[in-house]
């Protein structure tokens, strides 16, 4: 019987491991035909970038009326303007700047007629005639009625809102940069 253990064990396992290769090697021409039919033009990397800039301000969309709170970064505490846009981004994994300032700097600069959803709107502080960046927030929609943006705003709102790009804004922009 101690003869007949050893053995059995070892066609057991000879058979678990065979019966291992043998399953994926099943599988092989259905990934390959899957991996054949996946998207490979431009369109579908824009419908990509579409789909991930929606979920993006689906995601920020969730944190509306969350107050506004100096230098935070956290949604049970509050955020400050560039504590929120960095989390929403970073929560997709982008890894951008945590102060407004440094998003001058940060994606590819483009121009108000090229607007995306999804693109970061970059402002002076409150005086607009100090020309220095102060204020950040993701384009929310862009439409026949121009572009809103959502942001956490230490103004009348304070806290997380959606704001039309007029009037006081508008006179606050510097710049407008593409992050996804």
């Amino acid at each position: 019987m101690k003869k007949i253990i050893p053995i059995l064990f070892f066609i057991l396992s000879a058979t678990a491991v065979k019966a291992q290769t043998i399953i994926p090697a099943q599988y092989q021409e259905m990934v390959k035909k899957l991996v054949a039919n996946l998207p490979k033009d431009a369109k579908a990397t824009n419908n990509q970038k579409e789909t991930k800039s929606e979920t993006l301000i689906d995601f920020a969309k969730s944190m509306l009326g969350i107050r506004y709170r100096y230098a935070t970064s956290n949604p049970k505490l509050g955020f400050d303007c560039s504590g929120f846009v960095s989390y929403v981004f970073s929560n997709f994994g982008f890894k951008v700047p945590r102060s407004s300032r440094e998003f001058s700097g940060a994606g590819k600069e483009t121009n108000l007629e090229n607007a995306k959803v999804g693109d970061v709107l970059i402002f002076t502080g409150s005086n607009s005639s100090v020309r220095r960046v102060g204020h950040v927030g993701i384009v929310y929609s862009v439409d026949a009625d121009g572009i809103k943006f959502i942001h956490a705003s230490s103004g009348k709102a304070k806290g997380v809102t959606i704001t039309p790009l007029n009037g006081h804004y508008k006179t606050r922009f510097m710049k407008i940069v593409s992050i996804i």
